[in-house]
């Protein structure tokens, strides 16, 4: 066993290690053993996650091949898909819960893909990056450009994100579709969470993203 004090360094391979507070949140509303499908799920780090943390019977479907080669690699059953064209094959109640992290901005028909996230798990959970964050809201005021910053690193012309939306936004769209919000917790730019009791505005100003966790009513 490797003992570090304060003085010492902490070993490259200890910090890519570290899952992502979001992913470690994410994975706290999963019960054990649930069937899950990780829509959008990139290199498979959730994923896995979930499978070694949760013991999940875990699916994931990923767009870039270099992310199904990478999750493949590490194990996970992941095939590639478009979250926009390939969820309506997916049979009804089909999975416990089904994840979209960090991908519903990427998304041409995020209402519709929702709609099949509910209609394929008996819960859903989403996350995305808060586009209403007072950081982004000050940046794109100061310098008239589009933001950049942790939660959007890509420049406007680089990003695959073609709808940004603020916590608010999708709050008011969960609500016309009459589903349920089963927990919402914000999180700031360090990945701790915003104030649970404050009111949306407060968690629209101050959280750099969201995490949802849906049900049908």
């Amino acid at each position: 066993m490797t003992v570090l004090d304060a003085a010492s360094p902490v070993p490259a391979e200890t910090l890519a290690a570290a899952p992502r507070p979001d992913h470690l949140l994410v994975a706290e509303m999963v019960q054990r053993g649930s069937r899950v499908l990780d829509v959008g799920c990139g290199d498979g780090d959730l994923l896995r996650l979930l499978v070694e943390r949760r013991g999940v019977d875990g699916r994931g479907i990923e767009l870039s091949q270099s992310g199904v080669n990478a999750s493949v690699a590490h194990g996970l059953s992941v095939v590639q898909g478009d979250a926009d064209a390939d969820l309506m094959h997916y049979p009804d109640d089909a999975f416990d819960y089904v994840i979209l992290s960090q991908t519903l901005q990427a998304t041409r028909r995020p209402k519709q893909v929702v709609e099949d996230l509910l209609r394929i798990g008996r819960r859903a959970i989403v996350s995305f990056p808060n586009f209403g964050h007072w950081r982004t809201r000050l940046q794109f005021l100061a310098e008239g450009r589009m933001p950049q910053n942790v939660n959007l690193p890509e420049t406007w012309y680089d990003t695959p994100n073609i709808h940004l939306c603020t916590i608010g936004d999708f709050v008011d769209l969960v609500e016309m579709m009459g589903a349920r919000m089963e927990r919402a917790i914000a999180l700031d730019a360090t990945g701790r969470p915003v104030r649970v009791n404050a009111p949306w505005w407060f968690w629209n100003l101050f959280g750099a993203q969201g995490v949802f966790l849906l049900t049908r009513k």
